[in-house]
């Protein structure tokens, strides 16, 4: 039987169990922050780090296309799969130890993915940095929302969002210099120092934070997530490969509809639901967890794209395609870490921030697909558009979501936030993927199989020109179908989230 705070003996109650933080928020928050932003940044860079290493791990392992995509994936499968379930742990354990247990635990899989001489180890190791990496994505958001006050939460989650974009530009950087000087293991060695001296900081910084309400265990809700997003994650990754209308790919989906049906069934029956679907009557939720989807949507799948574009038209290498996309990241830290985007949030408000963001997110796109072809110009042009918008709308649409969630389920929040941001990446590089292929395969119908396939068997210098106008053409209605997802993202997310505030005043 589950007691209330009252009733719990101060032992149980603890001082860091009780209560919202003070007005002026914990006295070291700031320093607390930057520990847990390192900890985030380490697992952000393990989700795009390994790209660059595929060439050395196919030669030394004798690593097979498949083994390479299960090194890839068993990290985003697992962690996404878990991020619901590491989030309620958090809430009902602690957030510091699950804070703790995800830094061991992406520490060990570091060690051992480094020091591993077989592919089926490194795929093992991945899949153990995925438990790690999902309870510290759920824990620093959760954490940072226990030690500020509301009034500088937005800040501090627009310095965390910023992590977020300075990891995901960073990752092929440093693992193309780590790789220019060190063998392939390095790119996982280079975890552990980070690794224990966030163990030490958080250990002596990081006070602990849970729901006093000490909710019962929800292990069939935990098993049914894990399951059902795992499968849909997959299903989504493997579509491009195997084809959508495969067996592999249309069970695999079904799986996943079933299971999340069965989820959602269990989680609106039971006492203590690990996700409580009564969140999904909140305009302020539903309105930020729809505009998180399609924003993600949009903006991973035409980055994912936009990496291709430099590289096959452009024709820059993998550490010059890294270095010109940087504009966007860089943009994203100045605005944030200056406090700039949180002004201008506060200002604007909520809604109208959301939807200016998002719409100078899709100017940028649009800006890419129309000028790009010219030459760098037009695609810098289009970075700092998305980067601009990306320090003004991602912050809000991160704090929309933990607002109109209770303090106590903080964790989960964070979850549901990097759940969202899981799938919608994943859908926008399947789908505007596909209509990157289509509009090529129509284009050049007869070797459409791929841009190098297609170049290769190219008779001539004109034939290759041709190609990759049609190869340009594809990527730049891909990059405008990835426009319209995240303006209308803004605009459903913006009209929610107005109603949401008009019926709290009304």
């Amino acid at each position: 039987m589950t007691t209330s705070p009252q009733e719990q003996s101060p032992a149980e109650q603890g001082p860091a169990d009780q209560a919202p933080p003070p007005a002026q928020g914990h006295p070291q928050r700031w320093l607390i922050l930057g520990v847990i932003c390192l900890a985030q940044l380490t697992v952000l860079l393990d989700n795009t780090v390994l790209n660059v290493a595929i060439p050395s791990l196919t030669r030394e392992l004798g690593a097979a296309t498949s083994d390479i995509q299960w090194m890839i994936n068993a990290y985003s499968l697992v962690q996404s799969g878990l991020l619901l379930t590491a989030g309620s742990a958090a809430d009902r354990y602690g957030r510091k130890k699950m804070l703790l247990a995800g830094l061991a635990l992406f520490g060990v899989g570091s060690l051992v993915a480094g020091l591993a001489d077989s592919t089926g180890q490194l795929i093992a190791a991945r899949a153990g940095m995925g438990v790690g990496g999902a309870l510290l994505l759920t824990t620093t958001l959760a954490v940072a929302m226990q030690i500020f006050s509301p009034a500088e939460q937005p800040k501090a989650i627009g310095i965390w969002s910023a992590v977020n974009a300075l990891g995901f530009a960073t990752g092929p950087l440093v693992g193309g210099v780590m790789l220019d000087h060190f063998w392939w293991g390095a790119i996982f060695l280079i975890n552990l120092p980070v690794v224990a001296l966030g163990l030490v900081a958080v250990v002596a910084l990081v006070p602990e934070s849970k729901n006093p309400r000490g909710d019962r265990p929800d292990l069939l809700g935990a098993l049914l997530s894990t399951i059902g997003m795992s499968s849909l994650v997959y299903a989504i990754i493997s579509g491009p490969e195997h084809g959508w209308t495969s067996g592999r790919v249309l069970l695999t989906a079904a799986v996943a509809v079933a299971v999340l049906a069965a989820f959602a069934y269990w989680e609106s029956r039971i006492p203590y639901p690990m996700l409580d679907m009564h969140f999904f009557r909140d305009r302020r939720f539903t309105g930020a967890v729809a505009g998180a989807v399609l924003i993600v949507f949009g903006m991973g799948g035409a980055l994912f794209l936009l990496t291709q574009h430099l590289q096959f038209v452009l024709g820059y290498g993998p550490l010059e395609a890294g270095l010109r996309t940087a504009p966007l990241a860089l943009s994203v830290v100045v605005l944030n870490f200056s406090g700039l985007s949180a002004k201008w949030t506060a200002k604007l408000g909520t809604p109208v921030s959301i939807a200016s963001g998002m719409v100078l997110m899709s100017l940028g796109l649009v800006s890419i697909a129309t000028l790009a072809s010219g030459g760098y110009a037009g695609t810098l042009l289009g970075l700092v558009l998305i980067g601009v918008g990306c320090a003004i709308a991602n912050p809000a649409m991160a704090h929309a979501i933990m607002s109109a969630i209770p303090p106590e389920k903080a964790g989960v929040g964070a979850g549901i936030n990097g759940t969202l941001a899981e799938f919608g990446n994943g859908l926008g590089v399947a789908v505007l993927g596909a209509v990157l292929n289509s509009r090529f395969a129509a284009l050049i119908p007869v070797v459409a199989s791929s841009l190098p396939a297609a170049l290769s068997s190219a008779d001539g210098s004109a034939e290759k020109e041709r190609i990759l106008d049609a190869f340009s053409s594809g990527l730049a209605t891909s990059q405008l179908v990835g426009a319209v997802a995240v303006l209308l993202g803004g605009l459903v997310a913006a009209a929610l989230l107005r109603r949401a505030e008009r019926a709290d005043f009304a």
